[in-house]
């Protein structure tokens, strides 16, 4: 069995390789480095390539001979979507689709789609993975618009998939300087340099962090189970639901931080409170909470002050310089 992971060297991916190489299983897989960390592969007895998803010859080529593919990789930049569009979803419609279609040229057996909670929108919390997705962002049109795609090709060509719809993940080895994401780790990261982390409209936006670990057990059995095919299927905790409020006051206790947030206008089309429900996760795939949201923070914060804090990094264009782009990014703030 040999299974290929886009975006490896990343957050998701880097854990989701150990986890496999764990199982005895033969591993593979590309990341063009621009989130993911080589450091993050450390040790680890895998194939790697420094290959775009949206390189269709390069990822024909690499795909040969591989049973599973779990596409893992994204701009996962929900934010960033509205004031640069393009670039998001060129990376993951298009990236998206020339995995897909890579992988059917190699007659991969089964493909796992990493989607996202943005697919839900403004809809009535607990997402239910039954509900029409309704995204209100850039981001969430276009992981609906790979699922929609992935769906039309395995029909079309007879192969198996999954959805996996991961919500907010968290864990060490998640990209701490960056700027545009990772609310947990960008928090923890300013708290250790002794700066008052930002948070974007009134801070009550609700919801509930996951920890890495819980994710791997559920993404194992979309991957390699048999009777499990064809499922879009939540990943993540319902309850301990926070604010982003409540995780500043959380972290600044953890952290013996004394100074108050910095409050700016909240960025557009922020949806308010995004809980999905677990109920088909626990009945499908055996999903449990076993990492408390207490315990997954102190693993951040004691991966940061491992590894030590970092200046922050603006690595992507804001394609829409206007008044509604948040000043944290037009102004670099962070």
């Amino acid at each position: 069995m040999k299974v290929f992971i886009t975006g490896i060297a990343g957050f998701l991916g880097s854990h989701l390789a150990q986890y496999c190489i764990n199982k005895g299983i033969e591993v593979a897989g590309n990341d063009t480095l621009i989130g993911g960390d080589l450091n993050n592969l450390n040790n680890m007895n895998l194939e790697f390539y420094k290959t775009d998803c949206s390189n269709l010859d390069g990822m024909t080529k690499i795909l040969k001979n591989v049973d599973v593919v779990c596409h893992a990789a994204a701009f996962a930049h929900e934010g960033l979507s509205t004031v640069s569009p393009k670039l998001i979803c060129e990376n993951n419609v298009v990236g998206s689709t020339s995995v897909f279609t890579a992988a059917i040229k190699n007659n991969v057996k089964r493909i796992v789609y990493c989607s996202s909670m943005a697919r839900y929108g403004n809809a009535i919390t607990p997402y239910l993975e039954d509900y029409e997705p309704k995204p209100v962002d850039p981001y969430g049109v276009s992981k609906v618009a790979a699922e929609n795609i992935l769906k039309i090709l395995a029909k079309t060509y007879n192969f198996e998939y999954n959805i996996a719809v991961p919500h907010n993940i968290i864990g060490p080895k998640q990209k701490y300087d960056d700027a545009f994401r990772n609310v947990a780790s960008i928090m923890i990261n300013l708290m250790v340099q002794n700066r008052r982390p930002i948070i974007y409209g009134d801070g009550y936006q609700k919801r509930c962090f996951s920890d890495v670990e819980d994710c791997l057990t559920c993404l194992d059995k979309l991957m390699f189970d048999k009777n499990i095919k064809s499922e879009i299927v939540n990943i993540g905790p319902d309850e301990e639901s926070v604010t982003i409020n409540d995780l500043f006051f959380i972290l600044s206790n953890k952290l013996k931080f004394n100074q108050d947030p910095i409050y700016e206008p909240e960025r557009p089309n922020e949806v308010k409170k995004a809980i999905c429900s677990s109920q088909k996760a626990r009945k499908l795939l055996d999903y449990d909470t076993s990492v408390s949201l207490d315990k997954s923070l102190d693993k951040i914060i004691n991966h940061i002050k491992n590894n030590g804090p970092k200046k922050f990094q603006y690595n992507y264009e804001i394609e829409i310089l206007s008044e509604i782009a948040p000043k944290t990014w037009t102004k670099k703030l962070f």
